[in-house]
C-alpha cells in the first residue's frame, strides 16, 4: 500500500494498519476513532460459542480449538455467502475483533481457566493481553513494553505477504465459501 513496514511499526498501531489494509489509506483521527469503536463493538462472540469449547478434551491444543471456533462463526453469519463489497469490510472488522477473543478463549480453555470478556475501555492490544492473562479474581496490569512488542508483532504479521496460510485462505475464498470458514483454512 506504499508504506514501509518499519515506518508503520514505529509510528502506527495495529488497528491503523488494519484500517490501511481494508480501506487503502491510513485513517484520519475521526476515521480511526470510529474504526476502533466498531472493532470494540464486535469483539464479543455469541454466548452459544462457549458450548463449542466444552466439546474439546482438556488436552486439546489451543490452535485446534481456535480452528474449530473460527470456522464455527460461519454458522453465526450464514448470510455472508451472498455479500456485497461493503459487507466484506464489515466482515473484516468482525474478524479483527473476534479472532483475538477466540484466541484468548482457546488459550484459557487449554489451561483450565474461565474465559475473560473483552474490555472496551482498553485499546486493541491491551484488551487481548487482558483476555489472555486476567482472571476473574485478578486484574491484569499491562506491561507497556510487552504491549508495544505485541503491537509490533501484530503489524508485522499483517504484512505477511503470500505465505502458505495466505494462499490457502485465498484459494478457499475464491470458491465463494463463507469468509470465516476461509480464515479457518489458514489457521489449519
Amino acid at each position: 500500500r506504499g508504506y514501509d513496514i518499519k515506518d508503520l511499526a514505529e509510528k502506527s498501531d495495529f488497528l491503523e494498519v488494519a484500517y490501511l489494509l481494508i480501506y487503502g489509506e491510513l485513517p484520519s483521527s475521526e476515521q480511526y476513532n470510529n474504526f476502533t469503536k466498531q472493532v470494540a463493538h464486535h469483539s464479543l462472540v455469541n454466548e452459544r460459542l462457549h458450548y463449542l469449547f466444552q466439546t474439546f478434551c482438556s488436552s486439546s491444543h489451543p490452535m485446534a480449538i481456535m480452528l474449530a471456533a473460527v470456522g464455527s462463526l460461519s454458522a453465526f453469519y450464514p448470510d455472508l455467502l451472498n455479500c456485497k463489497e461493503a459487507d466484506y469490510k464489515l466482515t473484516a472488522i468482525r474478524m479483527i475483533a473476534k479472532i483475538p477473543t477466540i484466541a484468548a478463549m482457546s488459550y484459557k480453555y487449554s489451561i483450565g481457566q474461565p474465559f475473560i470478556y473483552p474490555d472496551n475501555s482498553l485499546d486493541f492490544t491491551e484488551n487481548f493481553l487482558h483476555m489472555m492473562f486476567a482472571t476473574p479474581c485478578t486484574k491484569y496490569k499491562v506491561n507497556p513494553i510487552i504491549k508495544n512488542a505485541l503491537n509490533k508483532i501484530f503489524i508485522l504479521h499483517a504484512d505477511h505477504e503470500q505465505n502458505a496460510s495466505t494462499s490457502t485462505v485465498r484459494i478457499a475464498g475464491s470458491s465463494g465459501a463463507n469468509p470465516f470458514a476461509c480464515i479457518s483454512t489458514g489457521i489449519a
